[in-house]
């Protein structure tokens, strides 16, 4: 599995979460649990509170006794050897300031995420918590992982531009901590901007903006930190890898109640889990396709299917043909085996389609010629195309010209076609949810087909 250390399985790596308890499991420890699992890391917890939350409101929260809360420290740290720790929600003064005492000289890496308002907005902290988080969790810190309105009254600044954040990175490094990653999710713009300030270095890491929030993305994404920099990697590479499997997270956030969506901590895993299946169905449907399809509706080029994992970012998570489906004798047959990485024309179309409608994962390409477009109007598949002659420099042409169809259309259709260009050959390519689904339009438009 791509960004999971190889264990054995005699032993573990342990990472700690300190953090409070989240009733609806979307965020907190039940949240750090899933994460670090989804990495083949064993998740140990100390419980700093209960809280009665949902995915609206927190309706109340139960601190836990202090003496309590490092009598749980203690039988953790006297069994077994942990690789790193997270905090979470420390909600008091009191129990801030015990955690710090009694973690800050034991040596193995600490990621802070300094937690006081939940997910769905209300208080997760007593006032006279910043405080503590400033003299005594902060300066123990490997990581700090604030937000934009934690950062903001941590320092006491306004933090609105690109100088504004390096200044708050830089005023919480002041405090002690050895490294700071500021989310910038809060902040406008299109794009979200997270900060990484290590000492004089600053990395800018730049994502996407996605349209509603969800539930326990900090709390992951802290916890992710924590499970590489248990694994042995670096700040800088924890954070890059924390953040691209935090993205898996967030694409396949799920809705369990009637609020936020639950961001995903197993994501990534689950989508890895999802290869074998992906290529049975890939390789099921080429066989189909191979004795149904007409070799007059086989192009020159070949053919090439291929099938996306969910939530697919690139060429490596979608599975195709290894050599397209040519003619050989009086049948179209297939010159290689289904892989992820190998296709890169068809590929690149469904993860284009994808940017638009996450179902759409399945895509093939077929000949272009009239009569075979003809038959799929008739079958009542709606039909969009792109003129090559229009490409604008520096676009990849399958990427520009499925986008720029589908944007015209004003929807996905079942069909992009182009008409060629010099030396290019026109191109039809049905898209579906599955490869099923693309079969089942191929039939569609075969019923209608006379063929010679």
């Amino acid at each position: 599995m791509k960004n999971i250390y190889k264990r054995e399985y005699s032993t573990m790596l342990v990472v700690l979460t300190i953090a409070g308890s989240d009733s609806i499991g979307g965020a907190g420890l039940q949240a750090d649990i899933k994460a670090l699992a989804s990495m083949g890391i064993h998740g140990v917890s100390v419980v700093t509170a209960v809280t009665s939350q949902n995915t609206q409101h927190v309706h109340e929260i139960h601190p836990i006794p202090v003496d309590h809360i490092i009598s749980q420290l203690d039988a953790i740290l006297e069994d077994t050897t942990i690789g790193a720790v997270k905090t979470g929600m420390l909600y008091s003064a009191e129990i801030a300031e015990a955690v710090a005492e009694r973690i800050k000289n034991l040596h193995f890496p600490i990621v802070v995420d300094p937690v006081l308002v939940a997910g769905v907005g209300d208080p997760l902290s007593k006032e006279d918590l910043i405080r503590s988080l400033k003299d005594h969790v902060i300066p123990i810190s490997s990581v700090a992982t604030p937000n934009i309105p934690e950062a903001e009254a941590i320092t006491g600044l306004r933090i609105r531009s690109d100088e504004d954040r390096v200044k708050a990175c830089k005023y919480i490094l002041d405090m002690g901590a050895k490294s700071v990653v500021l989310k910038g999710g809060h902040l406008q713009g299109e794009k979200i901007v997270d900060t990484l300030c290590l000492g004089d270095e600053i990395v800018e890491f730049v994502s996407r903006r996605v349209e509603h929030r969800g539930h326990g993305g900090g709390c992951i994404l802290s916890a992710y930190i924590a499970g590489y920099l248990a694994i042995g990697k670096t700040i800088k590479e924890a954070v890059y890898l924390a953040r691209d499997r935090l993205s898996n997270s967030i694409d396949m956030r799920y809705a369990i109640g009637k609020g936020l969506k639950i961001v995903n901590p197993m994501a990534t895993a689950e989508k890895e889990m999802e290869r074998y299946a992906v290529m049975k169905s890939l390789k099921a449907a080429v066989r189909e396709l191979e004795s149904i399809l007409p070799t007059s509706w086989v192009p020159e080029v070949g053919i090439n299917f291929a099938y996306a994992l969910p939530c697919a970012r690139g060429l490596d998570e979608v599975c195709g043909l290894d050599g397209r489906i040519g003619v050989v004798g009086d049948r179209p047959t297939h010159l290689g085996c289904p892989d992820f990485g190998v296709s890169k024309h068809i590929a690149t179309v469904v993860l284009a389609a994808m940017q638009h409608d996450l179902s759409i994962r399945a895509a093939v390409n077929i000949r272009y010629h009239e009569n075979i477009l003809a038959c799929l109007k008739l079958a009542g598949l709606s039909v969009a195309s792109f003129n090559r002659t229009h490409e604008p420099e520096g676009r990849k042409t399958m990427e520009w010209g499925t986008d720029t169809a589908i944007k015209e259309a004003g929807f996905i259709p079942d069909v992009i076609f182009d008409k060629g260009g010099h030396g290019k050959e026109p191109m039809i390519r049905i898209l579906g949810k599955n490869p099923s689904d693309v079969l089942r339009k191929i039939r569609l438009a075969l019923d209608r087909a006379v063929i010679p």
